[in-house]
């Protein structure tokens, strides 16, 4: 990409995009588009045709989705894999349509399956069952990055995706009933402080194990990757470093400076066993993540604490 080069963030105030976005401004990219979402709704197929016609962006960083944790998952699978689906095909399409130089689609590591072994490899993409509380989601997602490889067979396109792991940072949503694990304890810890409560209580056994990359570190390799990558394999983006839920509720409890106990609640599930990403093949591309889990987890208190109403 050139300083000056035309650059599409669909989703820039979600976690992924207000990352890529902030990126793409300290590295000196100077004519990025945005739109929110009232601007620009991506599932209505006519809207996004009429903004890429307009617009005609080089290049593309597809960061917008319909995200959430287990719980939300669970209760809204419909939405979940109807909404993703639109935003990709219609994104998808329209890049093509509008000679799109390149395109990057970001995936999720919960399309591996379940029992996948350890850590992942990239290539074990549909090789057994996922699991059933983002099974929704899961497929959305890899219909998309199989789009992209389907798009660059047939119309030599240069689509390339990415699968992150777990994330979280600035711009995380900490709403208890639909985010991701890391923000929720942040936000349990914090309130359990100030109303001085006995104990927090956390779903599952707290044995399942999990991967976190700071999404600013995420931001760096998409730019670096859409940089120095051309190619139908799906790069994995994470730290190769995991550990159990238990070990992350003590470390963000010390860093909030709670108190209380922990409780875990083992009538809830768990999930995943384990979820660790095989960075080997980012690692050959020349990235590697900067961000140390205790100092990122402090930034993302500090930024909550900012902006927590």
């Amino acid at each position: 990409m050139e300083k000056n080069s035309k650059i599409y963030v669909a989703g820039h105030r979600g976690l992924v995009g207000s990352a890529i976005l902030r990126k793409l401004k300290e590295s000196g990219y100077e004519n990025i588009i945005v739109m929110t979402h009232k601007e620009l709704d991506l599932t209505n197929q006519e809207q996004t045709k009429n903004f890429f016609e307009r617009e005609k962006p080089e290049y593309v960083f597809l960061a917008a989705a319909k995200v959430g944790g287990i719980n939300a998952n669970n209760i809204f699978p419909a939405d979940f894999a109807l909404v993703n689906l639109k935003i990709q095909n219609n994104v998808i399409e329209q890049s093509y349509k509008n000679k799109v130089k390149k395109l990057l689609f970001l995936g999720s590591s919960c399309i591996y399956p379940k029992m996948s072994p350890q850590p992942i490899k990239e290539e074990y993409l549909l090789t057994g069952k996922l699991e059933k509380t983002n099974e929704a989601y899961a497929i959305a997602k890899i219909s998309g990055l199989k789009m992209c490889q389907f798009f660059n067979k047939q119309y030599n396109t240069n689509y390339i995706s990415v699968m992150p792991t777990n994330l979280y940072g600035p711009n995380d949503n900490f709403d208890l009933d639909t985010s991701h694990v890391l923000p929720a304890l942040i936000r349990k810890f914090h309130e359990a402080k100030l109303k001085n409560e006995d104990f927090v209580q956390i779903w599952g056994t707290g044995k399942p194990k999990r991967e976190f990359l700071h999404v600013d570190d995420l931001a760096d390799a998409c730019v670096y990757l859409m940089n120095n990558y051309d190619g139908d394999e799906t790069v994995n983006i994470g730290t190769g470093k995991d550990l159990t839920i238990a070990e992350l509720s003590n470390i963000i409890k010390d860093i909030v400076g709670y108190q209380g106990k922990i409780k875990f609640d083992t009538s809830k599930p768990d999930g995943t066993p384990r979820k660790l990403l095989d960075v080997s093949r980012l690692n050959s591309l020349g990235w590697k993540y900067k961000t140390d889990l205790k100092d990122g987890i402090k930034l993302t208190y500090d930024w909550y604490k900012e902006n927590q109403n």
